[in-house]
């Protein structure tokens, strides 16, 4: 079954352009659960797909998955989740691994982990990572409108600023990404 005929039902002629545009250009996100390898046979070929980090299963498992999705042809993005990197050393390991798959964008957030090894927050972890050369095109970010449960409105906004600061001076195109489920009324056309 398409993509197209699951989420708008089974009459191709019921396609609107602009439903084909929105699949055609939509990011798919896999996260590290027991369906994963239906999930990844599912996918289109060539789908960008993110690869979320999850605190359980780690940085390594988003590695492999990543590896998989590059070897079958895909635009991999993994998620590195700062509060789960070791220190300076395993960002370089991660800018030098992204490096060497020809990956171009990733997605670095604080993360869920309890105890952190080493970086609190995400932007010292998106620094390191930046300085030892990646090869990125896009940095995404995690960006928070409605505000974070443990991270005051006003640390948010100055963190968002320098983030976008920092990576546009690397020459890179910063990306601040948010889920929207919590707030449709700003999306709703009235």
């Amino acid at each position: 079954m398409s993509l197209l005929t699951s989420i708008f039902g089974s009459s191709k002629a019921s396609y609107s352009p602009e439903a084909r545009e929105l699949v055609a250009h939509m990011r798919y996100e896999l996260i590290p659960l027991k369906s994963l390898d239906q999930a990844i046979a599912d996918l289109p070929h060539g789908a960008p797909v993110s690869v979320t980090c999850s605190p359980v299963k780690g940085i390594a498992t988003t590695q492999q998955l990543c590896e998989q999705l590059v070897a079958k042809g895909h635009n991999a993005v993994p998620h590195f989740a700062a509060r789960l990197v070791e220190g300076p050393e395993h960002a370089a390991k991660l800018a030098e691994w992204v490096r060497a798959q020809g990956i171009k964008e990733v997605f670095i957030i604080g993360g869920d982990a309890e105890t952190p090894p080493h970086y609190q927050y995400a932007l010292p972890f998106m620094r390191d990572f930046l300085d030892a050369n990646p090869g990125i095109e896009t940095l995404a970010f995690g960006a928070y409108p409605d505000g974070h449960a443990t991270i005051s409105n006003k640390d948010l906004h100055e963190a968002i600023h320098e983030k976008q600061k920092l990576i546009e001076s690397k020459g890179i195109k910063p990306l601040a990404s948010t889920r929207c489920a919590s707030m449709p009324q700003r999306f709703a056309r009235g």
